[in-house]
């Protein structure tokens, strides 16, 4: 790490005790911008390790809403604005238990890296709260929405914050938050991206992250000249990234043969058809929030209660689940049984140690702010055609989102080489930076 990287490190470290996901994402990318802090003093007299890991602002509420027996339950919620350099803060709200600031402030910061990639004008930010959906009514949910919204509309606009879906926030959530922004600012504004497509959305968005992490992998293999048809895929997940993976991989020719849930993972070794891609979004949507019904409809699938998915062969590995889902001993797992790429799909889903893992032994690796990145694109996109007044076809969407990921790609190589880690981090970064230093203090 840089004598500038570090100095600032070690300040972060004292002054974010515990917030070990946020610590862990800053000291990834700090790691790999050493050549360009030694290229440019203007970066250390600028200060722009230092505004560019604090938040420009962190907004936190309480959310107190009525339940189903009219008890009064209260929340947390939070939008963390994290850098606006190239654009409104564009990123995420995440409804799950499992939400703090350490979580939130990972994600924005790597938001503002992905956003870069994507060439979009978009900042960085995230939000959410600690509010758990599942096993909730649709009154109960909407009612979170209402109270979650009633603070929050204060601080976004279109031109100001676009926030979207994340874990825990899908067509619902986002109609529900939707519509209470309506009424609150009486105006209709494409203020929320992932709307329906009635009122808004943009075609494409659903699938959107998934599809182009596979454009991205389908860039990897061809700088070995392979090709994704016939090859083995290992998702993990059980939700839209993973379902949108499932479903562009098996359009595709990929033999998608396991993916997993919270209960357990499913092997099926004849692959996944388009019947049982749609039959894992109707599990997930159902909101029993499990993998093993799929196994007794599908003859020949097995289910294996409380184990990691990670334990079958493959070629290729796709983590589409959470942060650090797949650890040290997991990616040893993977390479002894002869894994040749791993993308991450979820944000920072593998642990340092699974990461330095796959590149000691040559393993092609690439981070989530570059493989995701499909589905921030998709919702600039949608802003897009929220300011025209418009929409664009499906295929107009695919055509521009297969641009977006090849020139993703291209920035990361042109960077990094095989190291899309350092690729990433370095061109995201380079882009952030420059905009920081023109617009001044």
């Amino acid at each position: 790490m840089h004598e500038y990287a570090q100095r600032v490190f070690s300040e972060l470290q004292k002054k974010n005790a515990g917030e070990s996901e946020f610590l862990q994402s800053v000291e990834e990318v700090f790691d790999s911008i050493t050549s360009v802090l030694d290229a440019d003093p203007k970066l250390e007299s600028f200060r722009i390790l230092e505004r560019m890991t604090i938040p420009e602002r962190i907004i936190s509420f309480q959310v107190p809403w009525i339940d189903r027996n009219g008890d009064i339950q209260v929340n947390t919620g939070y939008r963390v604005q994290f850098n606006s350099a190239l654009g409104p803060y564009k990123g995420g709200l995440r409804f799950a238990s499992s939400v703090n600031l350490s979580v939130l402030k990972f994600l924005g910061f790597e938001q503002t890296f992905k956003n870069s990639l994507t060439t979009l004008p978009m900042g960085g930010g995230k939000g959410g709260s600690d509010f758990d959906p599942r096993g909730r009514t649709d009154v109960e949910v909407m009612n979170f929405c209402n109270a979650f919204m009633r603070e929050l509309y204060r601080h976004i606009g279109p031109d100001v914050d676009v926030p979207a879906g994340d874990l825990g926030v899908g067509a619902r959530e986002i109609g529900y938050l939707f519509g209470q922004y309506k009424r609150l600012s009486h105006s209709f504004h494409g203020v929320l991206t992932g709307k329906g497509l009635g009122w808004g959305g943009s075609l494409g968005r659903a699938e959107a992250t998934g599809a182009g992490a596979v454009y991205f992998v389908e860039h990897m293999l061809s700088r070995k000249n392979e090709n994704i048809a016939g090859k083995r895929i290992v998702i993990s997940g059980f939700g839209n990234v993973a379902w949108g993976v499932a479903l562009k991989a098996t359009s595709l020719g990929a033999k998608v043969v396991a993916f997993s849930g919270p209960d357990g993972y499913i092997l099926d070794e004849a692959g996944m058809t388009p019947e049982k891609v749609a039959y894992m979004a109707e599990l997930r949507s159902s909101g029993k929030d499990i993998a093993a019904p799929y196994a007794e409809k599908f003859a020949g699938s097995k289910f294996f209660a409380s184990r990691k998915v990670w334990e079958v062969p493959c070629d290729i590995a796709m983590p589409c689940a959470i942060q650090n889902e797949l650890n040290g001993d997991d990616a040893a797992t993977l390479a002894a049984n002869g894994v040749k790429m791993v993308a991450e799909v979820s944000n920072m889903g593998c642990t340092p140690e699974a990461a330095h893992l796959f590149r000691d032994k040559g393993i092609a690796f690439a981070p989530g702010k570059a493989v995701n990145a499909g589905g921030v694109a998709v919702s600039g996109l949608e802003m897009s055609q929220n300011a025209a007044h418009g929409y664009w076809s499906a295929a107009e969407v695919d055509a521009k989102l297969r641009t977006i990921m090849s020139d993703i790609h291209s920035a990361c190589v042109a960077a990094g080489d095989w190291d899309y880690v350092a690729g990433a981090n370095i061109a995201g970064f380079r882009k952030v930076a420059a905009a920081m230093i023109a617009q001044g203090v």
